[in-house]
């Protein structure tokens, strides 16, 4: 199944919009991870979003040390396995702060402008933009340019209202931030955004959300109030109105909260500390099994088997890939592909 086009794309989110699920969003960092994610999808039969962070994106690049061949090297591969498997794959790039628009998302997006020019398809289908580290007035302002650039190269936007606290990828949320977006933050950003004739855009809008894994008790989740914020922005301008909201900080939420926010308009939730650890459980798991194998203990010469890396990333993967169904099925997308039900 190829990769999606813009149409696809935006057929998806409405899909999920009007039927009540959301596609998993996984956070990839390399190749191993990056296949983990698309096999997960097909084996639930879930189209879903890869995301690459600028993190993974320097990661990936290697002795380069720049993010930006890393992320476009990670989504070509995105690209060339997405086209062997029965679902639909979109890629998009996640939480580049402010400081790094100029050197990582404006050139992604002159990437993506190069290869449209010469009658190439897209690599990367949204961005997002986190102006979390900015007052209201100026993340929309940025944000509003951003998706200029965005719509005219059919490329989604999506943005954050508020912040999500804990860290992810580098990006921390400040001890004092803005955990809960209220109505208004909603309303400004449909009426901002909105002005940009012609582009879309999803809303990370922040109900107590934080990245990483935490005891039960210690995140305060409010889903209501994504329902408040939707209720706020279709009393003004009705229901075509109602946004593509998205879910950070998705890991460690029970199954009843995931599925209230389902009913609330959320159609993407990123999933990254989950899956992480259940790749590295995994690989821990064969090391820890098979100590003397992979090491060359007193003197022996270990099983070659036990250390090539393909075989503990491989096991990787699949513990991986695991989670991502899960995923999958938590999110109601299970058996949903529009490669499936076409």
């Amino acid at each position: 199944m190829p990769i999606v086009d813009h149409a696809q794309y935006v057929r998806m989110l409405d899909r999920a919009l009007a039927e009540g699920f959301a596609y998993p969003a996984i956070n990839v960092l390399e190749l191993t991870s990056l296949n983990a994610a698309i096999e997960g999808f097909a084996a639930a039969r879930s189209d879903g979003i890869i995301q690459i962070s600028v993190a993974a994106g320097l990661h990936t690049s290697g002795p380069a040390k720049d993010p930006v061949p890393g992320a476009i090297t990670l989504a070509e591969h995105a690209r060339r396995i997405a086209e062997t498997v029965g679902v639909y794959v979109a890629v998009h790039t996640d939480h580049c702060p402010t400081s790094k628009v100029d050197s990582f998302l404006r050139p992604l997006i002159a990437e993506t402008a190069r290869r449209r020019a010469v009658g190439l398809p897209n690599l990367f289908h949204s961005h997002m933009y986190d102006g979390s580290d900015l007052p209201m007035n100026e993340n929309l302002r940025l944000a509003s340019e951003l998706l200029t650039l965005c719509r005219d190269n059919d490329i989604i936007l999506e943005v954050e209202s508020g912040v999500v606290g804990g860290e992810e990828d580098g990006v921390t949320g400040a001890p004092d931030a803005k955990l809960y977006t209220t109505p208004e933050d909603m309303l400004l950003v449909h009426e901002t955004l909105s002005r940009v004739t012609g582009g879309r855009f999803m809303v990370a809008a922040t109900f107590g959300n934080v990245h990483g894994v935490y005891k039960p008790g210690q995140v305060k989740l409010k889903p209501g109030i994504l329902r408040e914020g939707q209720d706020a922005v279709t009393a003004r301008y009705g229901d075509a109105a109602r946004m593509w909201l998205v879910f950070h900080g998705g890991s460690g939420t029970s199954t009843e909260e995931i599925h209230e926010t389902l009913d609330y308009g959320v159609v993407k939730m990123n999933v990254h500390t989950d899956t992480q650890y259940a790749l590295t459980r995994a690989v821990a798991d064969h090391f820890f099994t098979r100590y003397t194998g992979v090491l060359k203990v007193d003197g022996e010469m270990g099983v070659k088997q036990d250390y090539l890396a393909s075989t503990w990333l491989d096991k990787g993967r699949a513990g991986m890939a695991a989670r991502v169904m899960r995923a999958c099925n938590e999110l109601k997308s299970t058996g949903t592909s529009m490669g499936v039900t076409q």
